[in-house]
């Protein structure tokens, strides 16, 4: 059985009755490890390389997390790691906004997990890559890319949080769904379905590599006939497809040149193996997208993009390209991560900061980001959208911006 909501949360206070969910809270797996068939054989989450990438020595956890189902699984993951006691998983001073944390970026990253419970779950409009941006399993990451807005949220070390009462958040999906009802208007998200970004906050691909929220949630979507789970990676974790999604899950793998990756994509999966895990995704009942993101501006970027291109186009099945889309994303940076990145990798801010192209915005948060110039903008947008018509003509372009 899994683990019941506890009551009396604020979030809860207008929610419908337990009755009204599509997913009950006994169909929650809060088991010690992910149900796989017979034959599977090892598990990718067991093999040195998800191992170098989390190779997790200290575990910040709240009590109350580490006692719960899912973060015994958790623990039980990485057995010989310390465990230190936190009031809450927002509020840990030695790591988050410690610039002394700076010099050891990626090694937090990779040694550090923290075990909380997400307190307010809301569900809020996106309308751009999905309809509603939902609660997500987790959030920081493991993996270090310099233009990565998700540092900013707890500031200067931002590893995995893992949430573990994943019982809740997906009751509150489930709610969330049955009142939107069926789907009757298209829009540039999905013809039929709502789409839920599941991942803002973090990759999914990597959080399945530490316990089942994921799981969880691909399952769930799996008995939702009027929605879909959506979620970007630069990831590719093979244990995902053991998964049953139903098409009821979009995979958006980022894609970018090669050069830009190497320069600022620090411990994903190659781009060549994202692209190439495109077909084994949808045969393993997947949606699959692509997000040409960030679009950096730099010498070349144009025949970089174009040379990208033609390689999807000359690599993808038939059946990826018959239902691909893609989302064109420019670059967006932030100062204080400017000043963060000349800490740790001072070679990406060469191509992330360039004052001379770039203006300020106000995010949606309102925080002060910079984004490329108005002008500079409007006008490379529409050179990825010529690239992608003359060299992947079957690739729909579902928003840029």
């Amino acid at each position: 059985m899994g683990a019941q909501p506890r009551r009396g949360r604020p979030d809860d206070a207008h929610a419908h009755a337990h009755a009204d969910a599509l997913f009950g809270f006994e169909d929650i797996d809060t088991g010690q490890g992910v149900h796989v068939p017979a034959d599977a054989g090892p598990l990718f989450r067991d093999s040195p390389a998800a191992r170098r990438l989390l190779s997790v020595r200290e575990i910040r956890a709240e009590p109350a997390a580490a006692a719960s189902p899912r973060g015994r699984q958790v623990l039980a993951r990485f057995p010989d790691a310390e465990i230190v006691p936190v009031d809450s998983h927002w509020r840990i001073p030695d790591l988050h906004g410690n610039a002394g944390n700076v010099d050891r970026w990626v090694r937090i990253k990779s040694e550090v997990l923290v075990l909380g419970e997400k307190k307010t779950l809301t569900t809020r409009p996106n309308g751009r890559s999905a309809d509603w941006i939902a609660p997500g399993p987790a959030n920081g990451c493991a993996m270090a890319c310099a233009y990565c807005y998700v540092p900013r949220r707890k500031g200067y070390a931002n590893p995995i949080t893992v949430f573990t009462n994943i019982e809740r958040i997906i009751a509150h999906i489930s709610r969330h769904v049955a009142r939107l009802g069926s789907k009757t208007e298209a829009n540039q998200c999905d013809p039929t379905a709502w789409v839920y970004d599941v991942g803002e906050n973090s990759d999914c691909s990597v959080d399945a590599l530490i316990s089942d929220n994921v799981a969880d949630i691909v399952r769930a979507f799996a008995r939702w006939p009027s929605a879909k789970a959506s979620f970007a990676t630069k990831f590719v974790n093979p244990d995902l497809l053991l998964l049953d999604p139903r098409g009821r899950t979009r995979v958006r793998f980022s894609v970018m040149p090669q050069e830009d990756s190497k320069l600022l994509d620090i411990r994903t999966s190659p781009v060549e193996s994202r692209i190439a895990a495109a077909g084994d995704f949808l045969e393993a009942g997947y949606e699959v997208h692509f997000n040409l993101s960030p679009v950096v501006l730099r010498p070349g970027w144009e025949s970089d993009w174009a040379l990208l291109l033609r390689q999807m186009d000359d690599v993808l099945p038939t059946a990826v390209k018959d239902q691909a889309a893609a989302e064109v994303i420019m670059l967006t940076h932030n100062e204080d991560l400017h000043e963060l990145n000349l800490g740790w990798h001072p070679r990406a801010e060469d191509a992330l900061w360039r004052p001379d192209l770039q203006e300020p915005k106000r995010s949606e948060n309102g925080s002060w980001n910079v984004r490329y110039r108005s002008g500079v903008k409007s006008g490379a947008v529409e050179t990825m959208r010529t690239l992608v018509a003359r060299h992947a003509p079957w690739l729909r372009i579902r928003y840029a911006f």
